[in-house]
């Protein structure tokens, strides 16, 4: 199983950036999937995730209203479109895969988000 996460970059405060996560050797409809998020000197933190039914779970503390997930069966990925982004969004954010809601049985390499003020 791989996962590959793409999309990250600098952006200035107020902006938007869409990460992407391409998976290879699962079927994402069987699985969770989502996004978590590390920044410098602080534990990581889960930001959302999917299910196999499209249901969507949000960190409401991260910003459900400013961030969406979303998965395009066709294509094997999973988006995190990421709106009014602030410097506090600075981090790296990792693609996962699990069984569970943990989403924690396969995880990408990470890509870097920052946020300037």
């Amino acid at each position: 199983v791989q996962l590959q996460a793409s999309g990250g970059g600098l952006v200035q405060a107020g902006g938007s950036l869409r990460l992407s996560c391409a998976a290879s050797g699962l079927t994402l409809s069987s699985y969770f999937m989502g996004w978590f998020r590390q920044a410098p000197g602080k534990e990581r933190e889960f930001v959302a995730a999917v299910n196999g039914n499209d249901e969507t779970i949000f960190n409401a503390r991260v910003g459900k209203d400013r961030f969406t997930i979303s998965r395009d069966r066709a294509k094997n990925t999973v988006s995190l479109q990421m709106n009014s982004l602030k410097p506090e969004d600075t981090a790296v954010y990792y693609c996962a895969a699990g069984k569970t809601v943990s989403v924690s049985d396969y995880w990408g390499k990470g890509t870097q988000v920052t946020v300037s003020s």
